[in-house]
C-alpha cells in the first residue's frame, strides 16, 4: 500500500500492521476550561450545577462503543466529529485523543494553534491584547497495541510524518491502522521537536488509568506571541511568530 504523497520515494506496506505489539506510554493533554466556567455562571449552587450538566448531556451525541468507565477528560474527543481535519483524522471521521510525552509539548501543539486562531479571527488579529484563556492539563498512561512511526522499518517516512501542512500521509496511515485494529500511534512532535506523541485511535488504550496531576495553566496569545504560564508555580513557555 503506498501512501497519499506520490511525490516521495517512501512507501509503506499493509503487512507491516502485522508487526506492531503492544506498548504503553505516559501521555499529557490539555483542555480549555472555558466550558465549565460559563455553566457554573449560570447557576448558585452544586447541585444545580449538576443538574444542568445532566440536562446538557441529554444533547450530547451517544458515547462510541468502548467508553463506558472512561472520565470525561478521556472519552470526549471519541464522541465528536469535526469538519476540520488533524494531522491523523481526515474531515468528519471518527475522533482521536491526542497526548504528548511533555507538558513543553503540550504548551507547543497548544500555541501553535492558539496562534492559528487569532490568524483566522479578523477581530482578533487586529486586537493587540489578544485572547487570555485557561486550561486544564493532566496526565494519563496509553496502553495499547501500537503502531511506533518512530521505530523501523516506519522511519524511513519520517519527512512525511513530520510534514506540517499536509496531512495525506498521515490520514492515509491512521485508515489502515483503523482497519488493523491498532490502538495508537506513536510519532514524533513537529511542533516540540525531540518529544513523542500519542494519537489514540481506540478507548481501548486509555482504560488503564483515570487523568491525575491535574494543573491550570492560561494561555495568552497575539498575532505574535503566544505565552503559556502554570498558574501557580509560573513556570511559563512562550512562542514568537
Amino acid at each position: 500500500m503506498a501512501s497519499d504523497r506520490a511525490q516521495t520515494a517512501f512507501t509503506w506496506d499493509a503487512a507491516w500492521f502485522q508487526d506492531c505489539t503492544r506498548a504503553e506510554m505516559p501521555a499529557w493533554r490539555g483542555v480549555e476550561s472555558q466550558a465549565q466556567v460559563a455553566t457554573w455562571r449560570l447557576v448558585d449552587s452544586g447541585a444545580e450545577h449538576e443538574a444542568l450538566e445532566e440536562m446538557l448531556e441529554t444533547s450530547k451525541p451517544p458515547l462510541p462503543e468502548g467508553c463506558e468507565g472512561l472520565h470525561y477528560l478521556l472519552f470526549t474527543p471519541f464522541r465528536y466529529t469535526s469538519p476540520y481535519a488533524s494531522r491523523f483524522r481526515r474531515p468528519n471521521e471518527a475522533g482521536i485523543w491526542y497526548g504528548a510525552s511533555s507538558v513543553e509539548a503540550v504548551c507547543a501543539e497548544l500555541a501553535y494553534w492558539r496562534h492559528r486562531f487569532i490568524l483566522d479571527s479578523a477581530g482578533l488579529a487586529k486586537d493587540e491584547d489578544g485572547l487570555l484563556t485557561l486550561h486544564t492539563f493532566f496526565q494519563t498512561h496509553v496502553d495499547g497495541l501500537a503502531l511506533n512511526l518512530t521505530a523501523p522499518p516506519w522511519v524511513d517516512g519520517r519527512p512525511q510524518w513530520v510534514d506540517g501542512a499536509d496531512y495525506g500521509s498521515t490520514h492515509a496511515v491512521a485508515a489502515e491502522a483503523r482497519i488493523h485494529g491498532i490502538d495508537w500511534i506513536r510519532y514524533e512532535s513537529v511542533r516540540c521537536p525531540g518529544t513523542h506523541c500519542a494519537a489514540v485511535l481506540s478507548p481501548r488504550a486509555l482504560h488503564t488509568q483515570p487523568p491525575y496531576d491535574l494543573q491550570e495553566w492560561i494561555c495568552r496569545a497575539t498575532r505574535v506571541r503566544v505565552i503559556v504560564t502554570h498558574k501557580n508555580s509560573g513556570t511559563t513557555f512562550s512562542w514568537d511568530f
